[in-house]
């Protein structure tokens, strides 16, 4: 069994000018930890302050890239600071996704769930495996995709956007790749994003934070005039009966007592 206690949730490695950051928390399906965060943030830190980096790879380990917030951790503090730390926590790895100079390419072979969905749609390449699966499930605990909307919605069809934010249910790489969410599907995930980083590398640096900086311009935008909003409509729900109910619901695998 890994040592949970020295073995680093997100890997770092280079090689042939690609960072890769492989998310390795097995035990809670990458969920976002603060520790995941934090090592998250400092890997992307490294990749951009590398001149030999040209490009920055997000994988995972496990059957699932991301299962959103640690609600176990969430539940070991006061509701209100916790929130409003997770609040801070995404907004940071979010509009660092989208501001970092260096393209962000998600390999992803697996599943994805809240928070993980905005985490995807802030990278600038999405390349998902077949089995892959993907939902937004924070109606079901009491809450709504409050801070990853800030990537959301700018990438996915409105009507999509609705169907999916309103009855959490999950759907598959092929849906995504339709509604926006997701670059390519690939039957071999790895080897796409092996193709894209060698289109990558041919151009010129400067050229391509540029290129980044025009696409993701209306994306910062939104952080700049929503994130604050966002943030504490966020942290009033936290807390609440509905929230407390739906996340013990989760914790303790049972349904929520508005669905019984």
């Amino acid at each position: 069994m890994s040592d949970t206690t020295t073995a680093p949730y997100v890997r770092y490695e280079v090689g042939d000018g690609i960072a890769t950051l492989t998310l390795d928390s097995p035990h809670n399906r990458n969920a976002l930890s603060s520790r995941l965060v934090a090592e998250l943030l400092g890997g992307l830190d490294d990749a951009a302050a590398d001149p030999a980096v040209r490009a920055i790879v997000l994988a995972h380990t496990g059957n699932t890239f991301c299962a959103g917030a640690d609600l176990s951790e969430a539940g070991d503090a006061d509701p209100a600071v916790a929130a409003d730390e997770r609040t801070r926590s995404m907004i940071g790895v979010l509009r660092r996704l989208v501001e970092i100079p260096k393209p962000v390419v998600a390999r992803i072979d697996g599943n994805v769930r809240a928070g993980g969905m905005g985490i995807v749609a802030g990278c600038d390449l999405v390349v998902a495996g077949p089995g892959s699966s993907f939902a937004l499930t924070e109606v079901r605990i009491g809450l709504a995709p409050f801070m990853i909307s800030l990537t959301l919605l700018p990438r996915l069809d409105q009507r999509a956007a609705s169907r999916y934010y309103l009855t959490g249910e999950k759907f598959d790489a092929a849906t995504a790749e339709k509604i926006g969410l997701v670059t390519v599907t690939a039957a071999d995930p790895a080897a796409e994003v092996a193709r894209l980083c060698g289109e990558l590398r041919k151009g010129a640096p400067q050229g391509l934070a540029e290129a980044k900086r025009l696409v993701n311009a209306e994306l910062l935008a939104g952080f700049d005039s929503s994130a604050d909003e966002l943030a504490r409509r966020s942290a009033s729900f936290f807390g609440t009966p509905e929230v407390q109910e739906g996340m013990m619901a989760f914790l303790q695998r049972r349904p929520p007592n508005w669905a019984e």
